[in-house]
């Protein structure tokens, strides 16, 4: 993707949100706009270099957050994914390798074996783990309608920084908080091409400011409830 100035970063993916959102309603793409919550959360891991710093500016800050983990490197990393889950974050799928979700061929075989190999680190039923985000937040729409039949809950977001492209830390914080807003879904990364070292310092900075500005941190879980609960 070409750079786009920080200026027209926030304008540009509101306009994306408000576009695909309708298009796709079935897939979560944000909390209660009249409620200051925000989710945090975070793709591609687990990363043995990565997560574990970011680990420790989250319980630092006292803030939960939801991962979406890939399954070829849930296997090696094992006890990362487990203290994600000890320390009381929410776990998602990313599916197995980074694929976009193109096709349903192969595709419930292999978010099977990532929800095993997730399950297994944790100790948890495999049905436990509903919750899937597409890779680059792609899926063709007969894709999305079977991760419904077959049991899955997709996944999308509401605030995209593009950290994975490496802009810096400055850069990341300055388009995260320019988007946030009451019920923002914010996804950052923390493995695979990822943020890389950065991750960790720019959560750090947006969340002692969000904080500061009295928005709560809650898992996409609580925005799978407030989107289901009477009204």
């Amino acid at each position: 993707m070409a750079s786009i100035p920080v200026d027209l970063y926030s304008g540009f993916y509101t306009a994306a949100h408000q576009l695909l959102s309708g298009i796709f309603p079935d897939c979560l793409w944000q909390g209660d706009p009249g409620v200051p919550e925000v989710a945090l959360s975070f793709d591609d891991g687990p990363d043995p270099r990565y997560t574990p710093p970011l680990l420790n500016v989250l319980a630092h800050h006292r803030v939960q957050a939801s991962f979406f983990l890939l399954g070829n490197r849930v296997a090696a990393s094992a006890g990362i994914v487990r203290d994600i889950y000890e320390a009381g974050h929410w776990l998602g799928l990313h599916g197995y390798d980074h694929r976009p979700f193109l096709r349903t061929a192969g595709l419930r075989e292999s978010l099977e074996q990532s929800r095993t190999l997730v399950a297994a680190a944790c100790a948890l039923e495999p049905g436990h783990l509903r919750d899937v985000r597409p890779p680059y937040g792609i899926a063709a729409p007969a894709v999305l309608t079977a991760l419904g039949r077959w049991g899955y809950r997709p996944v999308m977001w509401q605030v995209l920084s593009d950290d994975s492209q490496r802009p810096g830390v400055e850069t990341v914080v300055r388009r995260t908080l320019a988007q946030v807003r009451n019920g923002s879904l914010i996804v950052l990364h923390d493995g695979n091409d990822g943020a890389g070292d950065d991750v960790a310092r720019a959560t750090d900075r947006i969340v002692a400011t969000l904080l500061a500005r009295g928005y709560r941190f809650v898992t996409v879980e609580r925005f799978w409830q407030v989107r289901t609960s009477p009204k």
